[in-house]
Formats: structure tokens, sequence, C-alpha cells
């Protein structure tokens, strides 16, 4: 199945452009729809705090400086939209069956952003999430952990530099788990068009469930050639045994399952997944 829309969410600027040039990268493969999506907070959500024992002056006032800054914010984001699909000369415009170039779209609502980002993600062939800012915890995605719990839909983490190329080397990582299944299904329609596939597996990464080889067995039904690699972790992380083999590889698309494991518990402790998440320099697909 071709990539036909993507869906973009943007909360702010620093992140955000190289997000967009990683899905517009994305979408001139695929001939598809960008949907940028700026999530406004409500101004509305700060009531609750009455219950705290604040004045309904100090609400009002926080209400007042909650709207402020969520204007700023849109405008900013709106802002570096128009800019980007200046430059790079996009079509923009609602999405139409059978076009063969890549369009973009700009829309701003009001809500909660884990709720509307899942429900629009749901409708959309791959969601792609700018990477975390320098110090910022992953764990605070709202976007990246809506898309993986509750759309059913996979999610594509964006580097903070935008890549050169998507999807012509790609890794597999695999565990045998039900997340990394789901994981080689959405990334299956590029393996197609993908110059060269490696599986990566471990000793230490591989769960109750299929291996590598039947893996490449079953690609093989779908007419990829795979190899298989079995990597090591380092220092002891298979977080960062995943990476390194990606990059003595040159991948520019990494597919793997996420939160084999709960999302709690990755938290924390740690784990693949955040580590991942965490430290890739390349673009990454995940799926639950």
């Amino acid at each position: 199945m071709a990539i036909r829309k993507l869906l973009l969410p943007l909360t702010g600027t620093a992140a955000g452009e190289a997000a967009l040039a990683t899905a517009l990268q994305i979408a001139r493969i695929w001939n598809a729809h960008v949907l940028a999506l700026h999530v406004r907070v409500d101004s509305r959500d700060v009531a609750p705090l009455a219950g705290e024992g604040l004045s309904g002056a100090m609400i009002e006032e926080m209400m007042t400086a909650t709207e402020r800054e969520s204007n700023d914010r849109a405008h900013a984001v709106r802002a570096m939209f128009d800019r980007f699909a200046a430059q790079q000369q996009v079509t923009l415009g609602e999405p139409v069956p059978g076009t063969e170039a890549a369009t973009a779209s700009f829309a701003a609502v009001i809500g909660r952003e884990e709720d509307l980002v899942a429900q629009q993600a749901r409708l959309a062939d791959l969601t792609v999430v700018p990477h975390p800012e320098a110090g910022e915890d992953v764990s605070s995605s709202d976007a990246l952990h809506a898309v993986l719990f509750d759309s059913g839909r996979p999610v594509l983490l964006a580097p903070q530099v935008v890549p050169k190329t998507v999807g012509t080397r790609i890794c597999l990582g695999w565990n045998g788990t039900a997340e990394s299944a789901s994981a080689v299904s959405a990334v299956l329609p590029w393996l197609h068009r993908a110059e060269a596939v490696r599986i990566l597996s471990a000793e230490g990464y591989q769960r109750r469930g299929p291996g590598a080889p039947e893996l490449a067995a079953y690609l093989a039904l779908h007419g990829v050639k795979a190899e298989q690699v079995t990597f090591q972790p380092v220092g002891g992380v298979v977080g960062a045994g995943i990476l390194a083999a990606a990059r003595d590889f040159g991948c520019d698309l990494l597919a793997m399952g996420a939160y084999s494991h709960s999302r709690l518990r990755q938290l924390i402790l740690g784990g693949v997944t955040r580590h991942v998440l965490e430290r890739a320099a390349l673009p990454v697909m995940m799926n639950r």
C-alpha cells in the first residue's frame, strides 16, 4: 500500500522545521499530502486549578496569560510553515485523489493535543513527530505517545538534522514480539522500494516469538530480500547496539516495535524504545 497522507503535529518551531522538511521529503517520495496540525492550548483548561485555592482573579489572569502564549505560539508555527512552504515551492491545498505530486496544508485547532493528534493519526498512513528538543525528556512528547498508544498507526520520529535520504537502506529491529511484527507490516511498502534491507537481532533483545530467520523467510514471500545481522549491545545497552548496527549499515530508516514492556516501566527503568527515541540521529519508524 502506498503512503498517501502524512500527519505532522507541530507544537513549536525549534524542531518543527526539521520535521517539516523530513515530512515533505517523504511526501515527495510517495506523492503524498502533509497535514501540518497545530493544537492550541485551551485557556479554560486552567480553570480546574480553582479547586486548589486560587481566587477567581488569579484564575482569570492565568487564563489570559495562557491565551496570549497560545496565540504567540500559533502565529510563530504558522509563519514557519508558510515560510518553509514558500522556500520549498510546496503546492498548498487540500489533498486530491490521484494527484501525482506532494501537497501540504495547515490546520490549527483548540483542545488537548494528545486527544486530537491521536484522532487525526487514525486516518493518516504515517505521523511524523519532531525530535525531542535538546535536554527534553522523550516521555514528555504528548504527540509521540498519543500516536503510539491511541491511534493504531505507525509514527516516524524525525531526526534533528534533515536526512539526505529516507528509506533507501532500511534496518528492521526484530525481537519476535507483536509490536515488532506491527512495525514490519507498517514498513513493508518501504521495503519494496529499498536498495538494501537488514534485519537486526540479538540474544538479549529477542523475546518469545519467531526469530530473524523466520522473518527473513516471511519477507522473501513478499519479494523482499533481507540479510540478517546479529548485533551486540554497546556498554550493555541494547538500544545503543541497535543504533550502532544501523549506523554501520548506513541506514536511513530504522523500523522497530515500541514499548514491549509498559510505558511506565520504561519511563522508570529506561529501555530499548526510550534509548532509541532519545539518541537516534536517523528517521525511526515505530509501531505497537
